[in-house]
Order: structure tokens, then C-alpha cells, then sequence
């Protein structure tokens, strides 16, 4: 069962990182600093997105639209970190504390 929380807790850490570089690669194809015309460009953003999306459906749904401001990264980032701050640490006592 340990092992199994810890499973959890590096696909947890592999998500918001997954998050953060999707954040800062859509902030350089806003600003222009790299070029979406470029195929390896267009595939790593579109894997991004396929990852991301079904984390941020169910919360643009219940948000309100903001035009070209989209908060539903940082609330998945707020709520990944709520999981991994309160929950995983009671997790991991009560799976791998014998």
C-alpha cells in the first residue's frame, strides 16, 4: 500500500509540473518568443493540452468566462496543492505506518 501513495505522490508532483511548463510555453506563444509554425512546437503544446484538459473542464465550466484570462490552471495548481499538503501526508502515515 506504501507503495502505492508513493505512486501517487510522483504522478501528483508529475502533473503540476506538467502544468507549470504548459503555463510558461503559452505565456512565450503570447509574447512571440517561440514560433507555433514550428511542427515540434505545435506537438509538444498539443500534448500538453490533451493532458490538461480534462483537469480544467470541469472548472471552466463552474468559472466564469474572463475573456483571454484563464484562472482554471492556478486553481488546479491550488487544488493539487491542498491534496499533496493535507491529504498525502495521512495518506502516507496511515498506509506505511505500521
Amino acid at each position: 500500500m506504501c507503495a502505492l501513495v508513493q505512486i501517487l505522490q510522483i504522478l501528483l508532483n508529475a502533473i503540476w509540473w506538467i502544468i507549470i511548463i504548459q503555463a510558461i510555453l503559452s505565456w512565450l506563444v503570447a509574447f512571440n518568443v517561440i514560433n507555433i509554425h514550428s511542427d515540434f512546437v505545435r506537438q509538444i503544446l498539443y500534448a500538453l493540452d490533451r493532458m490538461t484538459s480534462p483537469l480544467y473542464r470541469p472548472i471552466r465550466r463552474i468559472m466564469p468566462d474572463l475573456g483571454a484570462l484563464d484562472l482554471s490552471p492556478l486553481v488546479v495548481l491550488l487544488l493539487l496543492s491542498i491534496v499533496q499538503q493535507v491529504f498525502m501526508p495521512r495518506l502516507f502515515v496511515s498506509a506505511c505506518v505500521v
